[in-house]
């Protein structure tokens, strides 16, 4: 049975369209209590990099509409790995830790210990169908000192999917010669019911 890291590669082989990676804006990628402020957006890295371990955040313990099914994320193991992850949806005010703490989340999610490569946690399509911003909290590292991210990753849809002009639209159509005849008026007023008046 292949493992969960190789069935996800296998998805993301080449050109994914469900990898939300072209449309997050790195430079609106924030991190609070980061030993490097900057390593946030490091981590936030095509997928063909998501084995690169030398790009990651490091924590203490203390516009473009798109929709995220899942979320892909590849954590330090032993004592640097966090035990949980709140998700707040479009509220781009979380400032600090203690707001963070006072909101409900849209999810909040217990991550799997142990896991070595990238897991794929799904979220609830109808919590997460109008995402411009996310902000993602942390908590609770195995060891207590610190926690370390080395990969996320975002599976979904563009509110706005981007085709290339030069490509053809193609509709898939019956071939009319194929389609049995039928006819369909007379069905139509064979189902009717009469109406008393």
């Amino acid at each position: 049975m292949a493992s969960a890291e190789e069935s996800i590669a296998s998805q993301l082989e080449g050109v994914d369209s469900a990898n939300l990676y072209p449309f997050i804006q790195k430079s609106n990628v924030h991190g609070l209590n980061l030993t490097v402020p900057e390593d946030a957006q490091a981590v936030i890295k095509p997928w063909i990099e998501r084995n690169d371990n030398s790009k990651y955040a490091e924590s203490g313990v203390d516009d473009q509409n798109v929709r995220v099914k899942s979320m892909l994320l590849k954590l330090g193991r032993g004592e640097q790995m966090p035990r949980h992850l709140r998700i707040y949806a479009n509220n781009t005010n979380i400032v600090d830790f203690s707001e963070a703490e006072e909101l409900k989340p849209e999810l909040n999610i217990s991550l799997l210990e142990g896991e070595t490569g990238v897991t794929e946690y799904p979220l609830r399509s109808a919590a997460f169908a109008n995402i411009y911003s996310l902000s993602l909290f942390f908590s609770e590292a195995v060891g207590g000192e610190s926690l370390v991210i080395y990969y996320i990753g975002f599976r979904g849809d563009s509110r706005s999917q981007r085709r290339d002009v030069s490509q053809m639209l193609e509709i898939p159509a019956a071939n009319a010669a194929d389609s049995s005849l039928v006819d369909r008026l007379a069905q139509k007023q064979g189902a009717q019911q009469p109406t008393a008046r």
